[in-house]
Protein backbone atom coordinates (compact mmCIF):
# COMPACT_ATOMS: atom_id res chain seq x y z
CA UNK A 1 0.00 0.00 0.00
CA UNK A 2 2.95 2.52 0.88
CA UNK A 3 4.27 1.89 -2.43
CA UNK A 4 0.71 2.66 -4.46
CA UNK A 5 1.15 6.09 -2.31
CA UNK A 6 4.82 7.00 -3.18
CA UNK A 7 4.29 6.34 -6.73
CA UNK A 8 0.96 8.75 -6.41
CA UNK A 9 2.88 11.19 -5.04
CA UNK A 10 5.92 10.76 -7.49
CA UNK A 11 2.69 10.78 -10.17
CA UNK A 12 1.54 14.24 -9.16
CA UNK A 13 5.12 15.87 -9.28
CA UNK A 14 5.43 14.30 -12.76
CA UNK A 15 2.23 16.59 -13.36
CA UNK A 16 3.74 19.67 -12.04
CA UNK A 17 7.15 19.09 -14.09
CA UNK A 18 5.55 18.53 -17.17
CA UNK A 19 3.50 21.82 -17.03
CA UNK A 20 7.11 23.83 -16.27
CA UNK A 21 8.49 21.73 -19.53
CA UNK A 22 5.42 23.24 -21.80
CA UNK A 23 5.99 26.45 -20.40
CA UNK A 24 9.73 26.55 -20.53
CA UNK A 25 8.70 24.55 -24.24
CA UNK A 26 11.14 21.76 -23.59
CA UNK A 27 9.25 19.37 -25.37
CA UNK A 28 11.85 16.49 -24.84
CA UNK A 29 11.22 16.73 -20.98
CA UNK A 30 7.56 17.40 -21.06
CA UNK A 31 6.95 14.07 -23.49
CA UNK A 32 9.30 12.51 -20.53
CA UNK A 33 7.26 13.61 -17.41
CA UNK A 34 3.97 13.12 -19.66
CA UNK A 35 5.16 9.57 -19.96
CA UNK A 36 6.48 9.71 -16.36
CA UNK A 37 2.41 10.95 -15.66
CA UNK A 38 1.17 7.64 -17.03
CA UNK A 39 3.20 4.90 -16.02
CA UNK A 40 3.48 6.22 -12.24
CA UNK A 41 -0.44 7.03 -12.48
CA UNK A 42 -1.34 3.95 -13.88
CA UNK A 43 0.82 1.52 -11.14
CA UNK A 44 -0.35 3.21 -8.28
CA UNK A 45 -3.99 3.62 -9.36
CA UNK A 46 -3.59 -0.05 -9.78
CA UNK A 47 -1.60 -0.79 -6.82
CA UNK A 48 -4.14 1.16 -4.48
CA UNK A 49 -7.22 -0.92 -5.90
CA UNK A 50 -6.34 -4.06 -5.76
CA UNK A 51 -4.77 -4.29 -2.68
CA UNK A 52 -7.35 -2.15 -1.52
CA UNK A 53 -7.56 1.14 1.27
CA UNK A 54 -5.96 0.75 4.36
CA UNK A 55 -8.81 -0.20 6.81
CA UNK A 56 -8.79 1.42 10.34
Amino acid sequence: MAVGVIMLVVAILAVFGTFRSLKDRNFLAAAFAGISVLVFGWFSIMTIFVSGAPSM
